[in-house]
């Protein structure tokens, strides 16, 4: 992609002055010797080769699991940017949960006519089974990432919500453990928030949503759909850290009324399922029939209220892109407030005027599936061969309800470590965010994800994306 835009450098402002998270940290910078630094980077890369933090690339046989590359340069943001970006995140985060109970309850948003009924109705996303239900404390969304990039000093957009199984927390935790064991004289100079606690908050979060049913403290489990998954790596990580049980499908099954896990004392019942599978694995009895990655009946123990299901079925509806669209409004409808981050400019190609506008404008635009994830399915239009783009317009006329559009936004830059020394790279961010009846609890960070190649918009770990720390600062 041409690179003939102005970007927000995060860290330099102007005319080679440094913005003042960055100044502790650059001065510090200066005086290292970059042979050190680039050791550092080959024992990071031992090291996370050496704890398996790997994923896996599907469709691609010869690189099955892979590295994340990771940055040693910290992305370092001040305490009063993030609390503002914390306020928006809560109030998002909020919306979204009252947005799914209303569509599987009383409806109103769409009988007021803010979000079209079509769009929930004939959505794939959407359960009848969750119709009329409500999970333990009314909370659908137990963790969310939201993802985020900034194109100016405070302008900071959601590029889209991840309510259904959020990854990436692992990789968060992960990097500041690496940094805090290269760097340690770092952190006695910066006062950087900690993201340790994440775990210990996870599970007390989840311990929060336990059914009534549960007497006593609550038994939480990860349910995973095993070793070949690319996120296994975080499943199992979490478990551990949460001193959560790793289960697979058939490990568990309906004892009395509630689901019990397989355990060398016999069954135990399970009050939590912190659920890594889709929906539609989730209940062979219930959706898809030759699943062998759930738990035939578990949707029965959940709707008479003996489990809780993290997240709950059904919430994917809130990552679909064309919900997104109207999120302007959704927000706005629950908390009688406008929102404080906004969303990218989206045409949604479903739509006729909007289809012939993002036809006519392809290469300028990047298009996405509605349901799509990780990158793959879209077209960055900058950088997309004319073949590249007559094909996609094929789709496009094919298939226009599947897909949405943007604009190819100004990503801000960060500065990465390479052998001539720090060069800019475009990121983004995914903070993470814990919610239960006792409130929503947001990360003091996230995983920042870096287009490691120049130019390049891509940040996606499986386009070839990087990884690395994040920083707030303490007041």
């Amino acid at each position: 992609m041409a690179n003939n835009r102005t970007y927000f450098d995060e860290m330099i402002a102007g005319e080679n002055a440094i913005r003042s998270p960055y100044s502790d940290y650059h001065a510090w910078f200066a005086q290292q010797d970059t042979d050190r630094l680039a050791k550092k980077s080959q024992e990071a890369e031992a090291f996370f080769r050496r704890t398996g933090i790997t994923f896996n690339v599907y469709g691609q046989a010869e690189a099955q699991e892979r590295l994340i590359p990771f940055d040693l340069v910290p992305r370092i943001m001040g305490s009063r940017e993030w609390a503002r970006l914390a306020r928006g995140i809560e109030q998002r985060v909020a919306a979204i949960n009252a947005f799914l109970h209303d569509i599987y309850n009383r409806q109103e948003i769409l009988r007021a006519g803010r979000v079209p009924v079509d769009l929930v109705a004939t959505n794939e996303a959407f359960l009848p089974q969750m119709a009329g239900f409500s999970p333990p404390g009314h909370v659908y969304t137990h963790i969310v990432g939201t993802d985020l990039v900034r194109t100016g000093e405070g302008d900071f957009f959601v590029l889209e919500d991840n309510a259904r199984t959020p990854s990436g927390v692992s990789y968060m935790l992960e990097n500041r453990e690496t940094m805090l064991q290269m760097f340690p004289e770092l952190f006695s100079k910066i006062k950087v928030k900690p993201v340790s606690d994440y775990p210990k908050n996870l599970r007390r979060s989840l311990m929060a949503c336990a059914p009534r049913t549960c007497s006593g403290k609550p038994t939480i489990a990860v349910l995973t759909p095993g070793i070949y998954n690319s996120a296994y790596f975080e499943h199992s990580f979490l478990a551990d850290q949460m001193g959560a049980e790793l289960v697979e499908g058939h490990d568990l099954r309906v004892v009395d009324g509630h689901i019990a896990m397989r355990t060398t004392q016999g069954y135990k019942v399970v009050d939590v399922i912190y659920r890594r599978i889709d929906d539609d694995f989730l209940d062979p009895l219930t959706f898809n029939p030759e699943s062998m990655l759930g738990v035939p009946g578990i949707m029965d123990v959940y709707r008479a209220g003996n489990i809780t299901i993290a997240n709950a079925p059904g919430a994917g509806i809130a990552d679909d892109k064309a919900i997104y669209s109207y999120m302007p409004d959704i927000v706005e409808f629950y908390t009688g407030e406008k929102p404080i981050l906004r969303n990218v400019e989206t045409w949604r190609c479903g739509e006729p005027e909007s289809l012939k506008y993002v036809l006519d404008n392809l290469k300028d635009l990047v298009v996405k599936e509605v349901h799509g994830s990780g990158g793959y399915g879209m077209l960055v239009g900058p950088a997309a061969s004319k073949k590249e783009l007559a094909d996609f317009a094929d789709k496009l006329k094919a298939r226009p309800g599947n897909y949405i559009a943007q604009p190819t936004l100004s990503l801000s830059t960060v500065p990465i470590f390479t052998q001539s020394g720090l060069a800019p790279r475009h990121v983004d961010l995914r903070p993470f965010v814990l919610v239960s009846p006792n409130g929503i609890n947001i990360v003091p960070g996230g995983l920042t994800r870096v287009a490691l190649t120049e130019g390049s918009l891509v940040v996606n770990s499986s386009q070839g994306g990087g990884t690395k720390d994040t920083w707030v600062l303490e007041d």
